[in-house]
């Protein structure tokens, strides 16, 4: 079976490219049970916890994330060059489980997957 990776590089709020991809990632765990998450850029905010989307009139979805670990998601990454060059330390809390990975060991991992999904 092919391994699939789900990249996130984009912040959850001013487009939907961040529900879109959680929305394919949660249809392909009906098929795959090999899937790694990665959150890269602007996409480590897709899983920073505590945000307020009415704020900014936008729909809360990122709460849907931490349902990951019920759909056998268990292997997800944080950029964590990403958090620093965002001002997030060591303290943030996340609404999943994720691994904070150095841009190369993140990388060495995505090479071991088949086929990358980007949003």
């Amino acid at each position: 079976m092919k391994r699939i990776a789900f990249v996130f590089t984009s912040a959850p709020h001013g487009s939907s490219s961040g529900r879109e991809g959680l929305d394919a990632l949660l249809a392909t765990s009906a098929f795959s049970d090999d899937i790694g998450v990665f959150f890269v850029g602007d996409g480590v905010f897709q899983v920073l916890a505590n945000q307020q989307p009415g704020a900014v009139l936008a729909r809360d979805y990122i709460a849907t994330f931490k349902v990951l670990p019920l759909y056998d998601i268990e292997q997800c990454w944080l950029c964590a060059a990403s958090l620093r060059e965002r001002g997030l330390g060591e303290e943030t809390a996340f609404v999943l489980p994720v691994q904070r990975l150095e841009p190369e060991a993140l990388r060495e991992k995505l090479s071991h997957y088949h086929v990358v999904m980007t949003f």
